[in-house]
């Protein structure tokens, strides 16, 4: 499962509050039927007494230890095998700072799991690592997360990072959990406003009637769209990147929405181009811009289907 929100959501809160590194004020947290803290009953197990594998954002490993000490720092009777387990046994006798990125998020999972725990907290995981880096670990930790089969949490900012990590995952917003789904359904269906902006949506407001079986939306720019979703009244209408067709005029097939509006930006993502067209990104391939000549300046026309126009409460 992963955690997403903004910075001080209270994502690495709730880490430390499982961890038994802060005691909260209210609450119940149980592991497996075992109580480790009940502020009605009074119980408060301390860090010592819980089977939790904490990963710091930076790592925190002991800069003046080796990888084999820092790994038994956590626990000396599976060293040899964690070592094997993340390929590091032959930067056993390294220190941190001759590590790079990933292997240094790999000497700190080692020694998270040296203490045998129960459960594995992930802050930030990939946070500290750079852009070149990061997809490549990505894919990495999701594989070995895999593998172990040990409840894990993760608490990242990025949505990208949690959706391909975690199963479900929960957006976090001033402590408040706002929705908890698999990734899929928080982009289909998202319970607010906010989750849907943080999902990577564009978000647009504006104003909601019934038309004739769909869904009739006067925008803030005097832009008219229309939606399957049925909702009346303010609204937040919800359109995803890749969802957006780009062209010199309207698509000529399906899709019933068309907004006209001049280049911003164009910035490449990836393999991806992302678009800044008006109050939208449209997410393309590095083709389809060249073949339009996208640039700064330029006017062109982000359609997109009625269907793929989702209404939130605003």
């Amino acid at each position: 499962m992963a955690l997403v929100g903004p910075s001080g959501a209270g994502k690495t809160s709730l880490l430390r509050a499982i961890a038994g590194l802060v005691r909260p004020a209210a609450g119940r947290i149980v592991l497996d039927g075992e109580t480790w803290f009940d502020a009605s009953a009074r119980v408060w197990r301390p860090p010592e007494e819980r089977r939790v594998g904490l990963v710091f954002q930076e790592y925190a490993l002991f800069p003046h230890m080796s990888v084999r000490a820092n790994v038994a720092f956590g626990g000396e009777g599976r060293v040899d095998e964690l070592l094997e387990r993340f390929r590091i046994s032959a930067l056993a006798r390294a220190r941190p700072d001759e590590l790079s990125g990933g292997e240094r998020q790999r000497v700190a999972l080692a020694r998270a799991l040296a203490r045998d725990p129960a459960v594995l907290l992930l802050d930030e995981p990939l946070a500290a690592l750079d852009a070149h880096t990061r997809s490549a670990v990505r894919a990495e930790l999701h594989e070995l997360l895999r593998e172990l089969g040990l409840p894990t949490l993760v608490v990242t900012h990025d949505y990208e990072d949690a959706a391909a990590l975690a199963d479900e995952v929960g957006v976090l917003v001033d402590g408040e959990l706002r929705q908890l789904a698999p990734p899929g359904e928080l982009v289909a269906r998202p319970a607010d406003a906010f989750v849907a902006s943080f999902t990577g949506a564009n978000l647009l407001r504006g104003t909601a009637r019934r038309d004739d079986g769909l869904t009739l939306v006067r925008l803030e720019s005097g832009d008219e769209i229309y939606s399957a979703d049925e909702l009346e009244g303010p609204v937040g209408v919800v359109v995803y990147p890749w969802e957006i067709v780009v062209g010199p005029a309207p698509d000529g097939g399906s899709a019933l929405n068309a907004i006209r509006a001049e280049v911003r930006s164009v910035t490449r993502v990836g393999s991806r181009v992302r678009v800044q067209l008006g109050p939208l990104t449209a997410e393309l391939t590095q083709a389809s811009v060249e073949r339009l000549d996208l640039v700064p300046g330029r006017v062109a026309v982000a359609s997109f289907k009625a269907t793929a126009t989702r209404l939130v409460s605003l």
